[in-house]
């Protein structure tokens, strides 16, 4: 075997292993909310909720740091954008 094939195998996996790291930290700080869930937000990063065509309820995703600078995911459930108006 070409030993550059060896090395670009090598560093392939590798870089597979950090990216599965990652996705496992960053997995760790999503958290979903309930009554009571005690928030400590420095400062809001992102929102998002799952698109509708209709008013009710959807899945949405507020993206924050804390006040240790680290980036936490915390998913609720809210009225969808389209209810403005509606009861």
């Amino acid at each position: 075997m070409n030993t550059k094939a060896i090395y670009a195998a090598c560093l392939f996996a590798a870089l597979n292993v950090c990216a599965l790291a990652a996705r496992a930290e960053a997995a760790d700080n999503v958290r979903n909310y309930t009554y009571g869930t005690q928030l400590d937000i420095k400062k809001v990063l992102a929102t998002s909720q799952d698109a509708t065509p209709a008013c009710g309820v959807v899945n949405a995703r507020l993206t924050y740091l804390d006040s240790n600078d680290q980036t936490q995911v915390l998913n609720y459930r809210t009225l969808a954008n389209n209810c403005i108006g509606e009861n």
